[in-house]
């Protein structure tokens, strides 16, 4: 559960031990937080000593007198703020004249108490600065997290688009020059090769934009009756031309014809993504299982390959965004680190779980467990 820390800074000894009283067994709950807040009390006399604690403990709201012996209230208000710190700050005087109320205003205080105060009324104030506390942070958290996915995806972009965009103007270039021949027959290699280089460039963007979309832009859910078979079909034919390139066979296995609520284009990411995965980091020559199934409450995918599998110290990254697996055996397979990201992103929406059992050499298996019925926060 968690727990706000809260500083009196009053000269009062009852003031500050009434407010330990009121907040010691108070919780503030709300239809869009996890958890309840507690509250978790400290006081000090004197603006100074105010100053010192608020140094050393970073409370998260402080509720401040402003008479007080030595510096005002206003004047600790005004270092809160001079030092940026991510504090709440509540004024409670008996001396509440318009001025002081200005000056804390300015100063960027959030509310403004009145002594002598009910219970009931510093509840509702400590009630009201949290949920302005919480969504304050939660705003702050989805910038720097905006911020940060943006200069992944640059990053990423320009990084990824590189090798592929140099390999093709290599081949127009050795194409405008006549460099083997004058027929067009001479260029079938170099055609082929800048075909396939478009493609896993065309596929990098699909996947930053999911990313993207996903993480920042989440629509709307259409939430629908969806035949599972369906998807896996579909994820089959589009991954088909690429698993005869490598001769490995795919197999779908259908114990139960599974139907979930849910939003098509959700379980199109998770088949497509996970299908393509099975057949790249497979084998020639190898197969891949897709096992559709379900129990009273979930509907359960398994996605088995007979590919160069996942060392085990391996797996603890494999959900991470922008992260690939680089060794030996995939230096030669394109990919964004970016489609287990997505999968798992997806799957966490329906709160459900994918897990995944490997052996080196041997093959890999993902097990994903979905709810039949998705409920819409």
């Amino acid at each position: 559960m968690p727990v706000l820390k809260v500083l009196v800074v009053d000269d009062e000894p009852g003031i500050r031990s009434g407010v330990s009283r009121i907040l010691n067994n108070f919780r503030v709950a709300y239809p869009f937080m996890d958890e309840d807040f507690t509250f978790d009390v400290t006081e000090a006399a004197t603006g100074e000593d105010g100053i010192t604690l608020i140094d050393g403990d970073k409370p998260d709201i402080v509720l401040l007198d402003n008479k007080l012996p030595g510096i005002q209230g206003t004047e600790v208000l005004e270092y809160i703020r001079n030092k940026n710190y991510d504090v709440v700050v509540a004024m409670i005087t008996s001396y509440a004249s318009l001025d002081v109320a200005l000056k804390a205003h300015k100063f960027g205080a959030t509310d403004f108490v009145p002594k002598p105060f009910t219970p009931q009324e510093l509840k509702s104030s400590i009630e009201n600065i949290s949920k302005q506390l919480y969504l304050k942070r939660i705003t702050h958290k989805m910038n720097e997290e905006g911020r940060k996915v943006r200069f992944q995806f640059l990053s990423v972009l320009s990084h990824e688009l590189k090798a592929p965009l140099n390999a093709v103007e290599g081949y127009l270039k050795m194409m405008q020059d006549r460099q083997a021949g004058e027929r067009i027959e001479d260029y079938a290699t170099p055609i082929e090769r800048s075909l396939q280089r478009i493609q896993w460039m065309r596929s990098l963007i699909m996947d930053l934009l999911d990313f993207t979309k996903i993480r920042l832009e989440r629509k709307e859910e259409k939430i629908e009756e969806v035949h599972l078979k369906d998807i896996a079909s579909d994820a089959i034919v589009t991954v088909q031309p690429y698993a005869i390139q490598l001769e490995v066979s795919i197999n779908l296995g259908l114990k139960s014809d599974a139907v979930i609520m849910a939003d098509p284009t959700d379980m199109e990411i998770i088949f497509n993504n996970l299908v393509s995965n099975a057949v790249k980091y497979n084998k020639r020559g190898g197969r891949v299982e897709i096992v559709i199934d379900e129990d009273e409450h979930d509907v359960v995918l398994m996605f088995a390959d007979t590919g160069i599998g996942i060392n085990e110290s391996d797996k603890g990254n494999l959900f991470s965004d922008f992260v690939r697996i680089k060794n030996a055996k995939t230096r030669n397979i394109g990919g964004s680190g970016l489609g287990l990201s997505i999968v798992k992103q997806v799957i966490d929406l329906y709160h459900g779980s994918i897990t995944v059992e490997s052996v080196p050499d041997v093959g890999t298996n993902f097990k994903v467990r979905l709810p039949k019925k998705f409920n819409q926060p």
